[in-house]
């Protein structure tokens, strides 16, 4: 089992981003209880990314908005990093 570690900063974009978005507020929640149990899960399509965010990761909450994370393997730790849709994020 994974630990997710929720920022203040991460805390305040997932805020403003379920404001602006209430009808995703279960399929949010339902990427990060699979992001725990299981960050490898093929629904998510956990995968790196490049460029400047090649240090992280993303997650997918539906064909749209996606969570961009920090993937710490060896502590199994996940930091959410970010949260919006593709063009938002990269």
């Amino acid at each position: 089992m994974y630990k997710i570690v929720f920022t203040e900063s991460y805390d305040k974009r997932a805020r403003r981003f379920l404001k602006q978005h209430p009808d995703l507020r279960k399929q949010y929640e339902k990427t990060l209880e699979l992001l725990e149990s299981n960050p490898f899960h093929p629904s998510l399509k956990l995968h790196p990314l490049k460029g400047r965010l090649r240090e992280l990761h993303s997650v997918y909450i539906n064909l749209v908005y996606r969570i961009v994370i920090e993937f710490i393997i060896q502590d199994d730790k996940i930091i959410p990093i970010d949260i919006g849709s593709h063009d938002e994020e990269y």
